[in-house]
């Protein structure tokens, strides 16, 4: 300090820290206080006394908002380059950046406004060794929109190859089946999935049913923010429980999370014997989902699943609807069925034996294969290769006939 000068006449704008802010009374220690959030992911840490940061997860401890923010966004997106930080951690939900904004206002007056040190964080104002970045609301933005926010070279080209990889899977968006008269091929009803730059802010009066145009990672130059295994049998289970009837199916899906890899691995399916269409019986059920397995936009016999994952809306924009992204999904082959799934199948069609909207299964799906011949062949793919158990499932496709 300058002998008769101020703090703000020697202090830099890149000198400012968090020690300073601690220091003028603008910040407070405290655990819990600091959070960022990036790609639908959530990050906690506690504000020291002497300025440093601990990640609440790992007890990891930084020294500095942009260290910290590096770190978990490359977790996240290992092509990050830098977090800016003071514009993606939060003070008890106000970002950093506005009050390194007050202590210039307070220390010196002519320093930019609030607004353009949140909008922009300039080099001007960044604070070790921080790097210019989209800041997170356009970043979010791009999303809404589908634009594609410019990338680093070397991210552009990972993004480059997993768009190849994609372009290798055949997905369908979820179609629902037409509950039409049995002996005819179930034809899907038109239902145009709207963008979701056009759904604005929550809206009671929105049909619920709407469906949303999935959007991909890739498409907005985005990295999957986390990993999923899902195993055979329990593709072979929810798939048998789409193929029994005319009406849409739920259930739930359980399994492990690693906080340490970010990998979801779905190993049990919970198929809901319930009806949908009964407001008595649906009211536990939390989210409907939309399976048509004789979509007849799908010309072969395996089903088409395609698993998506609903983003978040960011926390300053909590009345926003959730962004529905394309999932990368990587497939677990089990060795055997587990008694679990081989019960749970014929519980369901103990569930649906008699109903009205049950497929008739002795009747013909094409002009040479019966909605039977159709379920085996979608099934066959997700069937483990032991063969042991493949007396079972005659005997359940047995009962489907008895059960028409």
């Amino acid at each position: 300090k300058a002998a008769g000068g101020s703090r703000g006449a020697v202090l830099t704008r890149r000198g400012i820290t968090l020690r300073v802010l601690l220091h003028d009374g603008l910040l407070e220690p405290a655990r819990g206080v600091l959070s960022i959030y990036y790609l639908g992911k959530k990050f906690v840490g506690d504000l020291g006394e002497d300025g440093t940061i601990t990640w609440q997860e790992t007890g990891q401890v930084f020294n500095s908002p942009s260290a910290w923010a590096t770190h978990c966004k490359r977790l996240v997106n290992p092509a990050k380059k830098s977090g800016c930080g003071w514009a993606s951690v939060r003070y008890k939900g106000q970002k950093l950046d506005q009050y390194k904004a007050a202590w210039l206002r307070k220390h010196q007056p002519n320093a930019p406004p609030a607004e353009e040190v949140a909008l922009w964080c300039p080099q001007s104002l960044a604070s070790e060794g921080e790097e210019e970045e989209m800041p997170e609301e356009e970043e979010e933005e791009a999303m809404r929109e589908g634009r594609a926010p410019m990338l680093e070279p070397a991210a552009a080209k990972k993004t480059e190859e997993r768009s190849k990889k994609q372009q290798c899977k055949s997905l369908v968006e979820p179609v629902g089946t037409d509950h039409g008269p049995p002996g005819k091929r179930l034809e899907s009803k038109p239902r145009v999935p709207v963008r979701y730059c056009t759904l604005g802010t929550r809206d009671s009066a929105r049909n619920p049913q709407t469906l949303v145009e999935v959007m991909s990672f890739a498409a907005i130059n985005k990295f999957q923010p986390f990993n999923v295994a899902i195993s055979s049998n329990v593709l072979l289970l929810l798939d048998f429980h789409s193929h029994l009837t005319r009406s849409e199916v739920v259930g739930y899906l359980g399994g492990r999370w690693d906080t340490n890899t970010q990998l979801l691995t779905v190993l049990r399916a919970f198929p809901c014997r319930t009806r949908l269409g009964d407001a008595e019986a649906a009211g536990p059920v939390e989210e409907e989902v939309n399976m048509g397995p004789y979509y007849h936009g799908n010309p072969g016999m395996e089903s088409k699943i395609a698993p998506f994952w609903v983003m978040p809306p960011p926390e300053q924009r909590p009345n926003d609807y959730g962004i529905p992204m394309d999932v990368e999904v990587a497939y677990i082959q089990d060795g055997f069925l587990t008694n679990d799934v081989l019960q749970e199948m014929t519980l369901l069609v103990e569930f649906y034996k008699g109903a009205p909207d049950l497929v008739k299964f002795q009747e013909l799906w094409s002009q040479d294969q019966t909605y039977l011949d159709k379920l085996k062949g979608s099934l066959a793919s997700r069937t483990p290769k032991d063969q042991s158990f493949t007396h079972i499932l005659e005997q359940i496709y047995s009962l489907l006939k008895l059960s028409g």
